[in-house]
């Protein structure tokens, strides 16, 4: 329901006029950080007969993106971050012993994002804030799984649908401050030693903060 939301809103900011502020072939760079926060059930997966439930951590990263403006107030934005670390439990929930219950590890992931956005403006806002909403593709690609158990565990590559809505605060006519939050939909196949164990369904909320340079 919330990436719905998120893709209906897209959907009709893109058939309202509004008075144009960003022109067709403007480039806005943004630069700052975000908070990748993985929904709370994130499945379960099946160890040499033994399931175990999944629970993956948050982390946060150095993000740039580049917008172009392929007609007024109309951007296609591409997203990109160094790489994302996250540690993941695995839990047994019909063994009562903490010592024997659980196998951890960690992955990193990349998760370029590619956007087509409407930014709104001609409301006369508060502070001048520009709202904007967006939808489009995500790619997630996985490396450096590592688990405590000795398994050889692989997380393979994730494409999704992602939504993307924000706040662009002018302070300078050609800089902002942005805060946003993008729902991407990142469900990657597991295996084991080889053996396909299951899904693991990451899909997170990712907020933000930055800088944002227009050109």
């Amino acid at each position: 329901m919330k990436l719905q939301s998120l893709v209906l809103a897209a959907a009709t900011a893109l058939t309202m006029t509004t008075a144009f502020a960003v022109p067709a072939g403007t480039w806005t760079v943004a630069a700052g950080a975000h908070y990748v926060d993985p929904k709370s059930d994130n499945g379960d997966v099946t160890i040499g007969g033994t399931k175990y439930a999944v629970d993956v951590d948050g982390d946060v990263r150095p993000t740039i993106s580049g917008e172009y403006f392929i007609a007024n107030n109309v951007g296609v934005e591409l997203l990109a971050a160094i790489p994302f670390h996250h540690d993941f439990t695995l839990t047994n929930p019909n063994d009562a012993n903490p010592l024997t219950n659980t196998i951890t590890g960690k992955t990193q992931h990349l998760p370029p994002t590619l956007s087509l956005q409407y930014h709104f403006d001609g409301y006369n806002l508060p502070m001048n804030v520009k709202p904007f909403v967006g939808v489009g593709v995500n790619y997630t690609t996985f490396f450096k799984e590592r688990v405590s158990a000795g398994g050889n565990l692989k997380l393979d590559d994730s494409v999704g649908v992602a939504g993307h809505i924000g706040l662009d605060i002018p302070y300078a006519p050609t800089e902002a401050f942005r805060i946003d939050a993008r729902y991407i939909d990142i469900k990657t196949d597991a295996t084991w030693n080889g053996t396909d164990i299951g899904e693991i369904d990451i899909s997170p909320w990712v907020y933000g903060v930055a800088f944002v340079k227009k050109f």
